[in-house]
């Protein structure tokens, strides 16, 4: 049965229903606890945005508060779960990586390779990602194209609230280190999501909107940019196809070969800055794998080359817009 759900929520419910299910699933954090157990219960935050509260009276002590030590406890994490025990280890905000990067990228995502595949590494690192909330330059970066060049790490992003609890449940029960990115402007959006477990497969694209002229690929909140861009297209007769990606590493390249190789026309839209960006990867990877079908020089919609601004104004200037999405549209279809 499904019911109306907001992201944050069904991300709630994903680790409440896997801690359930498994008794190796561990969830540590900053403050993910948030004052539980004390005479302050009633007020407990369960993290910086409330993602994890109320799961402390379920689960106890599985839920760990942690000191404000991100090499700490992410590199505890790590070896937990190198022993038996599959943690979620919130990071909180991912551009706080660069501390424990040497962690994530130098061991958990080389682990299974260098000891030839009998070393499994499943921890989950949820982190938010994304500006738009007035959070400034350190805590506001789309750091996803980072992450992705890794080997060895999985990358997920997903647009809406089915996608998260389905993506965070089949992350949990991966046998590799993922990096689940959560963007903080979408944890309030809802959609329909089942009260049941169900997992939502890595490496498959979802076709958000169905369309003949133009292909637009996005991820995370990028996606509802798209279809706010594709809305005002339809107007003027132009019917855009969205991919949305949903994980990054595995990325679902042929979806995008097929979508392009329909409708002749890619713009790409990626909230990270453009230099090596996600929009840049599979930009290239389409021109490698299918030039002969594209009638236009393939568009890529980011943010600009510089850190978040602070300003409300400048910020919201910073982040790509529907309108900037649908004048990248126009010139792929101008003659």
């Amino acid at each position: 049965m499904a019911r109306n759900l907001s992201m944050k929520d069904a991300i709630n419910e994903a680790l409440d229903q896997e801690m359930a299910r498994d008794p190796t699933v561990i969830v540590m954090g900053e403050d993910i606890v948030g004052g539980s157990g004390s005479p302050g219960e009633d007020d407990a935050w369960g993290g910086v945005l409330g993602v994890t509260k109320g799961l402390y009276a379920k689960h106890g002590d599985r839920l760990i508060d942690t000191p404000l030590s991100e090499s700490a406890y992410i590199g505890a994490a790590i070896g937990a779960s190198t022993c038996g025990l599959r943690p979620v280890a919130e990071l909180m905000f991912l551009d706080f990586m660069g501390v424990c990067f040497d962690q994530i990228f130098n061991q958990a995502a080389k682990f299974r390779y260098m000891f030839g595949g009998k070393a499994e590494t499943p921890v989950t690192i949820r982190a938010m990602v994304g500006a738009g909330f007035r959070a400034a330059a350190q805590h506001s970066q789309m750091l996803t194209p980072i992450v992705t060049h890794i080997p060895g790490l999985k990358v997920v992003c997903p647009s809406n609230a089915y996608d998260a609890k389905g993506l965070l449940i089949q992350s949990i029960r991966d046998n590799d280190p993922v990096i689940f990115c959560e963007h903080k402007n979408l944890y309030a959006h809802e959609s329909d999501v089942p009260e049941e477990s169900y997992t939502v497969p890595f490496g498959e694209a979802n076709i958000v909107r169905e369309g003949a002229d133009a292909t637009i690929v996005a991820y995370g909140l990028m996606v509802h940019r798209a279809s706010e861009a594709a809305e005002a297209l339809a107007k003027e007769g132009i019917q855009c196809e969205i991919v949305d990606l949903r994980t990054l590493s595995p990325i679902d390249i042929d979806s995008v070969v097929e979508s392009v190789e329909n409708t002749g026309r890619l713009i790409c839209v990626d909230e990270a800055n453009p230099r090596c960006s996600i929009a840049a990867d599979v930009t290239a990877t389409l021109s490698q794998e299918a030039f002969g079908s594209l009638k236009a020089a393939p568009q890529l919609v980011t943010a600009p080359h510089t850190p978040v601004p602070f300003s409300p104004a400048l910020e919201d200037l910073y982040i790509p817009s529907a309108e900037h999405i649908v004048d990248a549209v126009r010139k792929t279809m101008a003659p």
